[in-house]
């Protein structure tokens, strides 16, 4: 193993209700209603993908990008500030390092949403690639973002990366795109669920992973 691909929501952040509360919001403003649990489940794919499940083709090319805007507003005003991270993320990618990993973040957030999560994970000098919704056309369950940090990782053949998400969506766009995934179970996704999208190992958090990381798929012994 050279190389591992970090997601970012529910997996290294306590961020998922978060959002799927926002993008609730943000669909009532436009006269929509909306379920925060069918929401959530829908939690790890962008916007572009997201905003199909709840609206109309034609809804989605006539407001898709004014709903899309307003929530990212909305997200940043009233819901990023009380985003956390996970316990023991820095610890992880200090192990991960010492293991000899590149350590790539591979995010369906905003450019600068990923900027900023960076910093307050404390993460910053960490990290050797990043890449997020503004890298690829479409967003996760498609493997554009995952492809995008590939890219970035010259050098380094797809056998030898691993992603670590917290979403099936993590795990088919990792499928698509060659790779094999480890499963996070902080996102709040059944375990079920991760081990039939095709996820290899799953793990409660980034704790669970630094405390078996010798016997993970990321220990390369």
């Amino acid at each position: 193993m050279r190389a591992v691909i970090f997601d970012i929501d529910g997996t290294l952040l306590d961020s998922v209700d978060l959002h799927a509360r926002a993008w609730v919001e943000a669909f009532r403003h436009f006269g929509v209603e909306t379920e925060e649990a069918e929401v959530r489940r829908q939690i790890g794919k962008g916007g572009d993908q997201l905003m199909p499940v709840f609206l109309s083709e034609e809804r989605v090319a006539r407001d898709g990008e004014e709903i899309e805007t307003y929530r990212s507003d909305l997200f940043k005003r009233a819901y990023l500030d009380k985003v956390r991270p996970f316990p023991a993320v820095r610890p992880l990618f200090e192990r991960a390092r010492k293991a000899g990993l590149t350590i790539a973040l591979a995010s369906s957030g905003k450019k600068d949403e990923v900027a900023h999560y960076q910093e307050l994970l404390g993460i910053g000098d960490l990290v050797d690639v990043a890449t997020s919704s503004d890298d690829a056309e479409r967003s996760k369950p498609h493997p554009d973002i995952l492809q995008a940090a590939m890219d970035k990782l010259e050098g380094i053949a797809p056998a030898d990366m691993i992603v670590i998400g917290d979403t099936p969506y993590d795990a088919e766009a990792a499928r698509k795109a060659g790779l094999r995934t480890i499963g996070f179970l902080c996102g709040g996704f059944p375990e079920a669920d991760l081990s039939g999208s095709g996820c290899v190992a799953i793990y409660h958090d980034p704790q669970d992973l630094l405390d078996g990381f010798d016997s993970s798929p990321l220990a390369n012994q």
